[in-house]
């Protein structure tokens, strides 16, 4: 074999490993891309995981908003889904419109989605359009005021209302399914929507 023949098994080698080198640095980034975590748009690096993991437990892959004053969170451009601890120093900055918005309702700066809005008002019979806060226990009221109501307190009542089970909130849109909230026999308040469900005690 001459040297000619010999270069281009050589080159043709070199370039099938470099074909195999990039292969898998695409299937890495795409690994990296579908088991990513981002909270408040900004994407979590494999050791903020692994700290927030170590507190509330498995996170799945996805964008997530996440209200730190209230703990309550949820998916980007969706309602809440559920309640976790409060004050967790992670991901970017909840935004005004984290939930997509459209209700003129303002909890802790996030407008609320309209399943939400729904929910409330299926509580309290009328939901004001305004901002207002909400802490972790469920205790909030209007932006500088003093508290108002206590959303724990009205889902207790409501559920009691309805013979000790949850509360139920249909999806809009004639969807199917929708949204359970109740509470407990332990005390801890439960969600379920979909093929998620949470609980916070």
């Amino acid at each position: 074999m001459n040297k000619a023949s010999v270069f281009r098994l050589w080159l043709a080698a070199a370039c099938l490993f470099a074909a195999c080198l990039f292969v898998a640095a695409l299937s890495s980034q795409a690994e990296a891309r579908n088991s990513a975590v981002a909270i408040n748009g900004q994407q979590l690096s494999q050791q903020e995981l692994a700290a927030l993991q170590s507190m509330v437990g498995p996170v799945g892959p996805g964008h997530y908003w996440y209200d730190p004053v209230s703990g309550l969170y949820g998916y980007a451009g969706g309602p809440t889904v559920g309640q976790t601890l409060a004050g967790l120093r992670v991901g970017g900055r909840l935004r005004a419109d984290a939930s997509g918005g459209g209700t003129g309702v303002y909890i802790n700066g996030r407008e609320i989605h309209p399943q939400e809005y729904r929910f409330l008002a299926r509580l309290y019979g009328q939901v004001n359009p305004g901002r207002y806060w909400l802490n972790a226990a469920g205790i909030g009221g209007y932006e500088g005021g003093p508290a108002r109501f206590n959303l724990r307190q009205a889902i207790a009542q409501a559920q009691a209302g309805s013979g000790g089970g949850s509360v139920y909130m249909p999806n809009s849109g004639g969807r199917s399914g929708g949204t359970y909230v109740g509470r407990a026999g332990d005390g801890c308040l439960y969600y379920g929507s979909g093929s998620y469900s949470g609980s916070s005690c």
